[in-house]
């Protein structure tokens, strides 16, 4: 026991001994001239040097305390949250009183390493002890403070243990000596398109392909974007065949900076167009991002009229081709900070944004929300720490597989100032895995590509989930979100309406559609399968999703007056023919019942019943069998 309280007492005034009061009049001058010198390089900007210089500053004077805390604030600009730690820490241990203040700066350092916990200790032990007489530290240690306990809270509610953040360099092909940031790709992730600041001062576009999972060599975007002004804040169409993006300062220009556009043409982009004084204010117009269907333009402005600092806003196309006048967003989503970076996700329901408002980790985090069936956003969540830090966070860019995400970072591995990395987003934090639906429209006698409506509708909820322009010769692309059944409808006056479905609420097929759809003119003997028109087995009652396709039929009645048509019921060769043909036939009278009900004259309307006798395949298959399931519309009078 005595043994025990003499080494008790030899550590006590050992701790003493270590933590004599600090005295700045004591330190080695020459220690002094060199850390005058690291001052100087510090606000110069050169922070490597003023490191290398506060290191000799200590290895000359082991006890030079403010050299420690100038150190660890230098460590924390380069953002080596470790190194800074260490040398806080020196410091504290060398004077705890005197340096006690920098008990916030070593929290922030700490959050950097995603140590929040310890962070918190850090700032509760600088408000118990000497909480800052200054109002504007007061508030920052209380700012620290609540993004601390939001840090915890998070990581108990969301443990995502098995989820490893472990972003990946893409490479010296895409990466430069230079800064390159604002990825964008095609849905088909074939071409990846982004921003390259070129000598510190000009900004262009670049792009790279995607050939055989390497990407090749990156190289100005072909056309006439590109200028010796700046352009930034660029989005690809999902189709690769539009490119939005800020131009800002320009002759044309109705604020600070506006939005412009760019179509793809034999000969690479065309020149930009300002996309006129609706979407630009006499204020900053920046960020923009089509969504897939090319029908809705989002975008972050400072104009009159919002809630506070940079909003995000939406401007809708017309039916004349023109952008419908911008929208906020409203106060779900827009704050009386700045919200910023709009991106929009294939599956067309999820937003990602940035705000420097609502509850995160500090300065500007990365947030989405999802819009509902009735088109309001859910309340903005958090990604998270790593994707968020202590940081700024920038824009993402999700790929169509809802998992594979882009974004720029200056870490270790940079070739260069910013470069583009790619991560696995953790799931729970994942837009809706989406595939798509690409090809041609057509008349069906002269092969000519037609421009026509195309149409994509939740069978459940019978909303319209996109729809679209074709070009001027008839190719489309259209996205669709798995886990959920879409009616596909392609429409165009004086031709029959083309419709199909796909059923993706239990199988979710690992690839994209290629279909090519000819049109039929509006003339007798033309005839569509109409394809989402629904019954149960051995039933005649039309299911709900059924409405969808026959408002179609109603509306293409109503469109042509005169024209009269035949419903058909088709069956396979299951059970007896007797009965196949009277099933089939009360099918067919349950949608002429459905059309009249809606005001169409029954005597437009012809039902028949042909059972098994007209098979559109074989019924040696369950694949042929469900083709011959079917119900035709045949135009028999105009």
């Amino acid at each position: 026991m005595k043994y025990f309280i003499l080494l008790l007492f030899s550590s006590f005034f050992l701790q003493l001994a270590n933590a004599q009061p600090y005295d700045a009049s004591k330190v080695n001058k020459k220690a002094v001239q060199l850390y005058n010198q690291a001052i100087e390089r510090a606000q110069d900007g050169n922070l490597t040097l003023a490191a290398g210089l506060l290191q000799q500053c200590i290895e000359i004077d082991k006890n030079y305390v403010d050299a420690y805390l100038s150190l660890a604030g230098v460590y924390g600009q380069l953002k080596n949250y470790k190194r800074s730690v260490e040398q806080y820490e020196i410091a504290f241990q060398k004077d705890p009183n005197y340096t006690i203040d920098y008990k916030l700066p070593y929290s922030i350092q700490l959050a950097g390493l995603g140590e929040f916990e310890r962070a918190l200790s850090a700032i509760n032990e600088l408000l118990e002890k000497k909480p800052p007489k200054n109002e504007n530290s007061l508030k920052a240690c209380m700012y620290r403070k609540g993004t601390y306990e939001f840090a915890i809270a998070y990581a108990k509610k969301n443990t995502n243990k098995d989820y490893v953040f472990s972003p990946v360099n893409m490479g010296a092909n895409v990466n430069s000596a230079e800064s390159e940031y604002l990825p964008s790709l095609t849905i088909d992730g074939s071409e990846l398109i982004f921003t390259r600041r070129l000598g510190r001062v000009n900004e262009d576009f670049f792009f790279s392909r995607k050939l055989m999972n390497e990407w090749d060599k990156s190289k100005p975007i072909e056309g006439e974007v590109n200028t010796e002004q700046n352009e930034g804040g660029q989005n690809i169409s999902q189709d690769g065949q539009i490119l939005v993006f800020t131009g800002c300062n320009r002759a044309d220009g109705f604020g600070s900076c506006d939005i412009y556009i760019s179509y793809h043409t034999g000969n690479g982009w065309s020149p930009a167009v300002n996309l006129g004084g609706r979407i630009n204010s006499d204020q900053w117009e920046s960020q923009p991002c089509l969504s897939p269907d090319k029908q809705s333009l989002y975008f972050a402005s400072r104009r009159n009229g919002g809630l506070g600092g940079s909003d995000i806003y939406v401007s809708q196309m017309q039916a004349n081709g023109k952008w419908g006048e911008p929208q906020n967003l409203g106060p779900v989503i827009n704050s009386a900070g700045d919200e910023q970076s709009p991106f929009l996700h294939a599956d067309n329901q999820t937003l990602y944004f940035t705000s420097n408002f609502w509850q995160g980790y500090g300065e500007t985090d990365a947030f989405y929300a999802r819009r509902g069936p009735g088109g309001d956003w859910s309340v903005p969540v958090n990604l998270g720490y790593p994707i968020n830090t202590i940081n700024s966070e920038g824009s993402l860019f999700i790929a169509a597989d809802g998992k594979t995400a882009y974004y720029s970072s200056d870490k270790s591995d940079s070739r260069g100032g910013m470069d583009i990395y790619s991560f696995e987003l953790r799931e729970d934090v994942r837009p809706y895995k989406t595939l798509w639906v690409r090809g041609q429209v057509f008349d069906k006698k002269t092969t000519k590509g037609l421009p026509s409506t195309v149409e994509l509708i939740d069978l459940t909820t019978k909303l319209t989930v996109s729809k679209i322009q074709t070009d001027e010769e008839g190719k489309y692309l259209v996205t669709l979100p798995v886990g959920k059944d879409y009616a596909f409808n392609v429409n165009r006056k004086g031709y029959l309406f083309y419709s199909d479905n796909f059923s993706l609420l239990k199988n979710s097929p690992d690839s994209s559609y290629q279909k090519d759809i000819p049109l039929q003119p509006l003339e007798v003997n033309a005839a569509i399968v109409l394809h989402n028109v629904f019954f149960d087995v051995n039933r005649f009652e039309l299911q709900p999703a059924s409405q969808v396709e026959l408002e179609k039929v109603i509306q293409l009645l109503k469109d042509n007056p005169t024209l009269r048509i035949e419903i058909s019921g088709h069956t396979d060769n299951a059970g007896k023919p007797s009965d196949n043909i009277t099933l089939s036939m009360n099918r067919a009278k349950a949608v002429i019942s459905y059309l009249v009900s809606k005001g169409i004259q029954s005597a437009r309307l012809v039902a028949k019943g042909f059972g098994e006798t007209k098979p559109a395949a074989g019924n040696d298959t369950e694949e042929g069998r469900a083709k011959n399931r079917r119900t035709e519309m045949k135009v028999v009078g105009k």
